[in-house]
């Protein structure tokens, strides 16, 4: 199970680090999904990065913004996110890609391609 965290606080245009942490995998084997949940709202996709060489997305509001990217000597995925908004504000998951695929597919946001899904961590951007 994946574990995301890094969320808080932080007033538009501001930055801030999520990280995605397992326990037990290897996720540098594995394309990872971030996802994002606000009230109300269904879960959607934010980013995805392949393992190694392969591709990499991001949902048209963020791209420009946020970078995705691995720490595979720390078994980590970071989501760096820059010029905050205060519509980015959601509870961020981490999923693993499903059958364990390396690979982001083209249509990557489905939720129900990816799974291991922890507890999200909260990202609120308010003044």
């Amino acid at each position: 199970q994946l574990q995301a965290s890094g969320g808080g606080l932080v007033q538009p245009g501001g930055s801030l680090r999520l990280s995605c942490a397992a326990s037990g995998d290897t996720l540098d084997y594995y394309a990872i999904g971030w996802f994002r949940q606000a009230p109300g709202k269904e879960r959607e996709g934010v980013s995805c990065i392949s393992s190694s060489d392969g591709p990499m997305y991001y949902r048209d509001s963020v791209q420009g913004r946020f970078t995705v990217s691995r720490d595979n000597a720390n078994n980590t995925v970071y989501l760096q996110m820059n010029s905050l908004k205060p519509e980015d504000t959601a509870v961020y998951y981490c999923g693993i890609r499903a059958n364990r695929s390396s690979r982001c597919k083209a249509k990557w946001t489905l939720v129900a391609d990816f799974g291991s899904w922890g507890q999200g961590t909260q990202l609120t951007v308010s003044s």
